[in-house]
C-alpha cells in the first residue's frame, strides 16, 4: 500500500474526508484517535478485488473498535479473533459466528468451551495437545468443530523480529510431520472435523515471495490428506508508513494464482494492518518546546500509552500538524509523549513547522495497533475513538475518567 493520506489541508486546517480536525479535537479535547470510515472500507474492498473468491476475516487484534469492526461486518468482512474476548466483540458487532475463525496459540478449556457453545466457523488449532483439549471438549458439548491446523513453515519473512511468525523458532504452529500425524489420528474422529491448514508467517510482509515459498511448502499435505479442502494463508499485507513502495494485495494474488490454478481449495485470509493502519491517525497537543542538540523536542499530551509501537518496535509514523504549514520555518524535532520512560517518544529525527504549546499534531496511519494496544500506565485514562462518516463525526469510544481507573479495584481498606 503506498502512503495515500486520509488527512488533507483544506481552510488552512488539517481534514479528514470532510471533517475539521482542529474543530473536532477543540470539542472533544487530546490526545484522541480518529477512523476514517470509508478508508477502511476501501481498503477491504480492495482485498476483496483481489482475492475476488476468497473468505475475508478481518483480524480483529489490529484495532477491536465495535463501531469500525460493524461497519466492516456489514460490508463483508468475517472475523479472527484470537481470544475468547474478542469472539465475544466480534459477536457484539453482528457478525454471524460462523463467520469467526479462533486463532491463538494458548487457548484456555474455558475459551475453547466458549467458541464451541457459540459455534464459531473455524478453530485454527496450534498443538498436538491443544487438539487433543478440543476433541474431548467437542465430545463432552456434543460439537463437531472445524479444525484448521497452523504450521511453521520454517520461512523467516522480511520483517521486524517481533512480528515473523512463521519461521522454525516461534512459538506458533506445528511441524509439516506433526500435521501429517495428526491427520492421520483424527481422520475419524468423531469429534472433531479437521479439515483446513493454516499459515501466517507475520506482518508486514515486504515481498511477495515468502508467502509463496510458505504456501508451496504446506501443498503437499493437500495431495497427501484427501479430507483437506481450506486453506488459511493468514495476513500481513504491507503498509507504506513513511512512503516507501510495499508489495499491494493484488501482487500477491497474482503471485498465488498459478500455485491455486488446478487446485480446488477453499481459500482465506486474515487480514487487520491493511485494512485500518491508514484509516486511523492520533491527535495530540503541544505542551512544552525544549532545546536539544540536534534541534528541539516537542513534548505532547499523548505517548507510549496511547501509541507503544514506536517504543515496542521502533515503528515511524509520520506526523502533520493541524494548522496548515504552507508558510512555516521548519526545525529537526523529536516528538515525545509525558510518560515517565525513555522510551516515550512518538517520532524522532522529524523536521516540522516551528512550534508552540498548544499547537496540535496528527501521528499518521495509526489506525492498527495503536488504541488497541494502549494501556493506563502512569494513571493515564485512555483517550477517546472518533469514526468519521463524511462531514460528520461520531465518539465510539469515550474517553476515560478518573474514576474508569479505579472502577475494577476492591478492599482498598
Amino acid at each position: 500500500m503506498a502512503t495515500n493520506r486520509i488527512a488533507h489541508y483544506q481552510y488552512g486546517s488539517l481534514y479528514v474526508d470532510g471533517v475539521d480536525l482542529m474543530a473536532l479535537s477543540d470539542e472533544i479535547g487530546t490526545p484522541c484517535y480518529v477512523y476514517s470510515q470509508d478508508r477502511a472500507v476501501d481498503n477491504l474492498r480492495s482485498l476483496q478485488k483481489a482475492f475476488p473468491d476468497a473468505e475475508i476475516h478481518y483480524s480483529l487484534k489490529a484495532n477491536a473498535n465495535l463501531a469500525l469492526v460493524r461497519t466492516l461486518v456489514d460490508s463483508g468482512a468475517g472475523l479472527d479473533a484470537v481470544s475468547a474476548g474478542e469472539i465475544y466483540k466480534g459477536l457484539q458487532a453482528g457478525v454471524d459466528p460462523n463467520m469467526i475463525v479462533f486463532a491463538g496459540v494458548g487457548k484456555t478449556e474455558a475459551e475453547l468451551k466458549y467458541a464451541l457453545d457459540v459455534g464459531v466457523g473455524w478453530i485454527n488449532v496450534e498443538s498436538g495437545l491443544e487438539l487433543a483439549r478440543l476433541a474431548r471438549l467437542a465430545g463432552q458439548l456434543h460439537k463437531k468443530p472445524r479444525v484448521a491446523l497452523r504450521i511453521n513453515p520454517d520461512v523467516k519473512a522480511d520483517t521486524h523480529q517481533y512480528i515473523a511468525t512463521g519461521h522454525a523458532a516461534a512459538k506458533f504452529g506445528i511441524s509439516l510431520a506433526e500435521a501429517g500425524e495428526l491427520l492421520e489420528k483424527y481422520a475419524d474422529s468423531d469429534e472433531v472435523t479437521v479439515e483446513g491448514i493454516h499459515i501466517h508467517i507475520g506482518s508486514q510482509l515486504g515481498t511477495v515471495e515468502r508467502t509463496v515459498e510458505a504456501v508451496q511448502t504446506v501443498l503437499p499435505l493437500f495431495d497427501q490428506h484427501s479430507s483437506l479442502r481450506a486453506l488459511n494463508i493468514g495476513g500481513g499485507f504491507p503498509v507504506s508508513y513513511t512512503g516507501d513502495d510495499v508489495p499491494e494485495p493484488a501482487a500477491f494474488a497474482a503471485a498465488l494464482e498459478p500455485i491455486f490454478a488446478n487446485r480446488r481449495l477453499h481459500l482465506m485470509i486474515e487480514p487487520g494492518r491493511y485494512v485500518v493502519a491508514d484509516a486511523g491517525l492520533l491527535i495530540v497537543e503541544v505542551q512544552y518546546i525544549k532545546p536539544s542538540p540536534a534541534g528541539v523536542i516537542v513534548v505532547t499530551d499523548g505517548g507510549m500509552t496511547e501509541l507503544i509501537r514506536p517504543a515496542l518496535y521502533g515503528a515511524t509514523h509520520d506526523v502533520m500538524t493541524l494548522h496548515d504549514p504552507a508558510s512555516a520555518e521548519y526545525t529537526n524535532s523529536q516528538v515525545v509523549g509525558p510518560v515517565c520512560e525513555s522510551a516515550d517518544v512518538l517520532r524522532n529525527d522529524v523536521t516540522l513547522p516551528t512550534l508552540q504549546p498548544g499547537d496540535r499534531l496528527a501521528v499518521m496511519d495509526t489506525g492498527a495497533y495503536g488504541a488497541v494496544m494502549g494501556s493506563n500506565y502512569n494513571a493515564r485514562p485512555r483517550p477517546p475513538e472518533v469514526l468519521v462518516e463524511g462531514d460528520t463525526w461520531r465518539i465510539v469510544r469515550r474517553r476515560e475518567t478518573w474514576e474508569d481507573l479505579i472502577a475494577l479495584e476492591r478492599n482498598i481498606t
